[in-house]
């Protein structure tokens, strides 16, 4: 079968044969249609990633969209290696395989799987959203930000507010949702200003997918909070940087409870229902993307410079 080959550690993949994937019990046989390119593919495929990564040669790609044997049209998440997403045929547990609503076309729904989920995990499993409290999103110029908004809306979120750096991104998403935006300029005053303000007007669960100074200047400004329950912040991602240094006083000064969300500390199965959820959110709430496709067969020349902002979904053509 054609699928997107890793041949040795450190090599990007490139479109080729690879061998059929063949069942064991309690597996499915899914025929994929369509699979997102997400910064965890990315990573894993060079095996930097702190998950166990297969050993070349594998299939990358950690999930996708496809029909099973029966003819059931399914969202799936981690075949077993060496096999992947981006390939003709793959295998999955059973488990984690889910029907998904007839009215949402595959390549949505591929795009909207990791964006979706991990704001929904962070904010249903990590941080306990309570319907009516604030939410703010530390980098949500991209497309995991920009989702988070919006499915913090679709649960219960009274007040979101939104950070970047792209101002023209983060003026739009004033109609995407956001009741408030912060432009992180390299004016340090004035951000911190601003974030002083939205603290102190009250902030209860931050999602960031920044980490970095960026996060930094966002603990630095907690303090100004008023309300005693406790503020959750959830780290999510890391693209502004790996570390921050954090001031003891930040803990002290206010209930601050620092959260990862991820594979490491959620459950799979927690990851299927969240999915499934999500999955059927998509049937009567329009989530907003910016998603380009491009069929498999280009994956060799188009993996370099890939982008996760707008998604990247490639699509694959049923074999003649």
């Amino acid at each position: 079968m054609k699928a997107a080959v890793v041949r040795e550690v450190g090599q990007d993949p490139v479109y080729g044969e690879f061998e059929e994937p063949v069942l064991r019990e309690g597996e499915v046989r899914v025929a994929v249609t369509a699979s997102a390119l997400t910064n965890f593919t990315k990573v894993r495929a060079t095996g930097r990633h702190f998950s166990v990564a297969p050993r070349p040669p594998f299939v990358v790609g950690i999930d996708g969209i496809g029909r099973m044997d029966d003819g059931c049209r399914v969202y799936f998440l981690f075949p077993r290696a060496p096999f992947g997403g981006m390939a003709e045929r793959t295998v999955v547990a059973s488990a984690q395989c889910i029907p998904v609503p007839d009215t949402v076309d595959d390549v949505t729904l591929a795009a909207l799987a990791d964006p979706g989920m991990s704001s929904w995990v962070a904010l249903e499993t990590r941080a306990e959203l309570v319907p009516g409290e604030t939410v703010l999103v530390n980098g949500a110029t991209g497309t995991a930000g920009r989702v988070a908004l919006q499915v913090a809306r679709h649960l219960g979120a009274e007040r979101v507010i939104a950070t970047g750096r792209d101002r023209a991104v983060l003026d739009s998403l004033i109609a995407q949702g956001a009741d408030a935006i912060i432009p992180l300029t390299d004016d340090p005053g004035r951000l911190t200003a601003a974030l002083r303000e939205e603290f102190e007007r009250g902030v209860d669960v931050v999602l960031d997918y920044l980490w970095g100074p960026p996060a930094q200047s966002l603990l630095a400004a907690t303090n100004a909070r008023k309300s005693r329950s406790p503020l959750r912040f959830v780290q999510i991602g890391s693209a502004a940087g790996a570390e921050l240094a954090l001031p003891g006083s930040v803990l002290k000064a206010t209930d601050l409870r620092i959260l990862g969300s991820g594979i490491g500390n959620v459950a799979v199965g927690d990851i299927m229902r969240i999915i499934g959820k999500l999955m059927q959110a998509a049937a009567t709430t329009e989530f907003f993307l910016d998603v380009q496709t491009h069929p498999l067969s280009r994956i060799g020349e188009l993996w370099p410079a890939a982008s996760v902002t707008p998604r990247t979904v490639f699509t694959v053509e049923a074999p003649a």
